[in-house]
């Protein structure tokens, strides 16, 4: 029971004041309709992974053999915003490769060029604002028509500056809370007071 008291103490202890890197890694076939992810801690303690396909009304995405989740188009700016807590993570590494077609043509290679210039650019003012942050961007060239795009991300965290983003929201929540209370209790005084001068 000590060790057990000692241990949790000790994890809990550095889950809160340590950093903690989240991983995704993510690779998106756009011909096949599929984007294959995978969630880790420090690249090694896999959460879940799977993989997703797009639908005329939202995105399917298959956690397993057996078990998919449908998220509708219209409820995904609802889903963002109240799992909006994105300040409590920071962005620590993004590394993309897209990989098309076109290795033996003149447009193939233009495009690729394109693209390679429009992510150098970007990820260029990416550094200024965020000199610290490991940005790459490659672009690959195949013989065969395809369109595929490879992502690294890693965000870091620790567990005081997650669970002060999660006060800040359910604050917020409380406050919305008592202001539609107070606005709902004023509204009936108002119909109640309409209703005394009328008789």
């Amino acid at each position: 029971m000590g060790e057990f008291f000692v241990w949790s103490t000790f994890a809990g202890f550095f889950l809160t004041f340590f950093p903690t890197f989240l991983w995704l890694d993510a690779y998106v076939d756009i011909r096949k309709n599929r984007a294959w992810f995978s969630l880790s801690a420090y690249r090694h303690l896999k959460f879940f992974g799977g993989y997703g396909q797009l639908d005329r009304e939202g995105i399917a995405i298959h956690l397993t053999e057996k078990k998919a989740v449908f998220i509708p188009f219209d409820k995904m700016a609802d889903t963002r915003k109240k799992f909006e807590i994105t300040k409590g993570f920071q962005l620590w590494r993004f590394c993309q490769t897209v990989e098309t077609g076109g290795a033996d043509s003149v447009y193939g290679v233009l495009i690729a060029a394109f693209l390679q210039s429009v992510g150098g650019g970007s990820f260029a003012y990416l550094r200024t604002k965020h000199p610290f942050v490991t940005l790459k961007n490659n672009t690959l060239l195949a013989d065969t028509a395809c369109l595929k795009v490879s992502v690294e991300t890693a965000t870091v965290f620790n567990g005081f500056v997650l669970g002060m983003a999660f006060l800040k929201k359910a604050l917020e929540a409380f406050i919305n809370w008592i202001r539609k209370k107070r606005s709902t209790a004023s509204l009936k005084r108002r119909r109640s007071n309409l209703q005394v001068s009328s008789t």
